[in-house]
């Protein structure tokens, strides 16, 4: 599996595009720009056709390019539990941010917990992970030891609970199961910063940074 990333826009967000050492189709994670050359870029000199695009939660750092991504045809996913952000510029934060977009329901794939969907030769589950919004998910790859956390996991921290159906309480349950139930060696691939592991956030917890 071949994991490549891309820091999009001035809040430092990662977009991924995953695929097959030898494949020929590929996964788009987090279109977080407006401008997505580099992305699509990649996907040409590798000869790889994008054949969806994920993502792990609504905020406009990780879907300003959605645009692009729907004028080329190519199937945007979420959960079903998200589609009401996308749908709300207040929700989003993008017009709090200072450019207001959404995204319309009808040009999204609804997702719901405990789903796979196959997709690049990848069986990818879908797991609910609420706390930095109520519809944020992890996308995990079992074949692999990958998880794609957007920003329900960093390395050495975790995602802010303070903004619209974000909770603090739900965040810490969330990121209990994760740290007691997926296997140590899971790479887990971001939302901002680099790449961690399950083992290496055991202590994570210990460290819980606001009042519940």
């Amino acid at each position: 599996m071949i994991v490549k990333r891309f820091v999009i826009n001035s809040s430092g967000t990662n977009c991924y595009v995953f695929h097959r050492e030898n494949g020929n189709e590929a996964v788009i994670i987090d279109p977080g720009s407006k401008n997505l050359k580099v992305v699509f870029d990649y996907l040409l000199s590798n000869n790889l056709k994008p054949v969806a695009c994920l993502l792990t939660h609504s905020h406009f750092d990780h879907i300003e390019g959605i645009d692009e991504i729907v004028e080329k045809e190519i199937p945007v996913y979420a959960s079903e539990k998200e589609i009401p952000l996308l749908e709300n510029d207040n929700y989003n934060l993008s017009r709090i941010f200072g450019s207001p977009m959404t995204v319309s329901a009808a040009s999204v794939m609804a997702l719901k917990d405990g789903d796979i969907i196959n997709l690049a030769d990848f069986d990818i589950k879908v797991m609910e992970t609420p706390g930095h919004t109520a519809g944020s998910v992890c996308y995990y790859i079992e074949s692999e030891n990958v998880l794609f956390t957007g920003d329900t996991l960093f390395c050495g921290t975790f995602g802010r609970t303070d903004f619209p159906t974000g909770n603090g309480k739900i965040m810490r349950s969330t990121l209990t199961y994760l740290l007691e139930n997926m296997p140590p060696e899971t790479i887990c691939y971001a939302g901002h910063n680099e790449e961690t592991t399950i083992a290496s956030e055991q202590d994570l917890l210990d460290n819980w940074g606001f009042m519940l």
